[in-house]
């Protein structure tokens, strides 16, 4: 990956991220509700906390898919070892939904 890329991409984070935390203190003074600013600081959390593990998934599954499909090209027997290794990054998105449930 190009480092151009990932820095505009890092960069790009880090605004949104200032601009919601922004967001998240006007909410807060503003509010009567309290209620309110604490369900919306939870659904925040929780969605930030399955898209980072979706997106962590995601790019360890490029790399561990391309070796997988390297290791099963030399030798045909390893299907199973390298579809257990291609499946497991998807445990860190079952992780990120705990707090979905959690809610």
């Amino acid at each position: 990956m190009n480092k151009n890329v990932g820095r505009t991409g890092l960069r790009v984070l880090i605004v949104l991220m200032g601009m919601m935390m922004i967001a998240q203190g006007v909410v807060a003074a503003d509010g009567d509700d309290n209620a309110s600013t604490e369900a919306y600081g939870k659904n925040i959390g929780a969605g930030i906390a399955l898209g980072l593990a979706a997106v962590g998934a995601g790019i360890s599954q490029g790399g561990i898919g391309s070796a997988a499909v390297g290791m099963l090209a030399e030798d045909g027997s390893k299907f199973g070892v390298a579809l257990i290794f291609t499946a497991l990054p998807e445990s860190l998105v079952i992780l990120g939904m705990m707090p979905l449930f959690l809610l």
